[in-house]
């Protein structure tokens, strides 16, 4: 490991407990700064109520650090917005925002779409699949860009028990719940990015980062989006201006194998872009799957397209104006 990463380690990684809440809240006060929460979404009807009523319980009504809870539907087929509004959160769909702009299938487009109906200066993302959510997720990734005006993105780091879709646990070590972050991104970036090497979760959904670095930053429109923005916003930046912030435990659903293949090439390509900005000869993979007695080939496309930082859309530029 590099020595400026060990020494990053010592001083840009911390726990929950580095920063009560009663210091968190002074520092909000002080420098007026406003924060949004937001979920990105698509049919998580069985969870986003509760990580909304948690954070609207702990962190709106009881301590004043959220200003706003916002979450964007990406197209759910199940009750996942009714569930968000009951909660209380305001509930937008992908599709409205930006209409000229037609929406693409993916996490990163929805992350991107939802600088333009959010106002916090912070904005703090938490993935809507979670279960067992504390309010720490938020107070975690939020606390140090409120007390530390040089820090620009903080994730999230914690443990990431493998658990089936329904919850429940086959019995396994609690670390291997991050497969695509052990055989794909970690390797990546310690070969080609290796100040990024002492990330816990450089995947994880859960982090929170000032709107104008945001702002400034492309967003892959896939699940390659928390690689790309750790790359990019390194490059922008600089390690120093990047922290995480131990939460302990994460438990979420998991996708199954080949899921994860598809994530996984995405994220590649993220990675193979901003190495060189040139073009794969196939952006697509083929998987196979069996049917009675032989195996079919299924193949899918992976994310190639990226939005442009928020700063070069004219409508976002407008409302800053206004």
């Amino acid at each position: 490991m590099l020595e400026e990463v060990e020494r990053w380690l010592i001083e840009r990684s911390w726990s929950l407990t580095d920063r009560p809440l009663h210091r968190i809240l002074a520092a909000k006060r002080a420098s007026g700064q406003t924060v949004s929460v937001v979920l990105p979404a698509l049919n998580e009807e069985a969870t986003v109520g509760e990580i909304v009523s948690v954070v609207r319980h702990d962190l709106v009504l009881q301590a004043p650090l959220v200003d706003e809870v916002v979450v964007v539907d990406s197209g759910s087929t199940d009750r996942t917005a009714e569930a968000a509004a009951a909660a209380g959160a305001r509930v937008v769909h992908r599709d409205s925002i930006l209409p000229r702009i037609p929406a693409v299938p993916g996490k990163g487009e929805v992350l991107w779409r939802s600088l333009l109906v959010t106002r916090g200066d912070i904005v703090c993302f938490v993935d809507a699949d979670l279960r067992d959510f504390s309010s720490d997720f938020v107070t975690g990734v939020v606390g140090p860009l409120l007390t530390d005006p040089d820090l620009q993105l903080v994730k999230a780091m914690y443990d990431r028990p493998l658990t089936l879709a329904d919850g429940t646990a086959p019995g396994v070590a609690a670390g291997q719940g991050g497969r695509v972050t052990e055989l794909m991104a970690r390797p990546l970036l310690n070969m080609h990015w290796p100040q990024l090497a002492g990330f816990v979760q450089p995947l994880g959904g859960e982090y929170a980062a000032r709107r104008g670095l945001l702002e400034q930053l492309p967003f892959p429109v896939g699940y390659g989006v928390e690689l790309g923005m750790l790359v990019d916003a390194l490059h922008l930046v600089g390690l120093d201006a990047l922290a995480q912030v131990d939460v302990g435990v994460r438990k979420h659903r998991h996708q199954d194998g080949q899921a994860l293949g598809r994530m996984a090439a995405a994220i590649y390509r993220t990675a193979q872009l901003r190495l060189a900005r040139g073009h794969l000869l196939r952006p697509s993979l083929t998987q196979f799957e069996r049917a009675g007695d032989a195996f079919e080939p299924r193949t899918y496309s992976v994310d190639t397209e990226e939005r442009p930082p928020m700063t070069e859309i004219e409508e976002y530029r407008a409302r800053r104006v206004a």
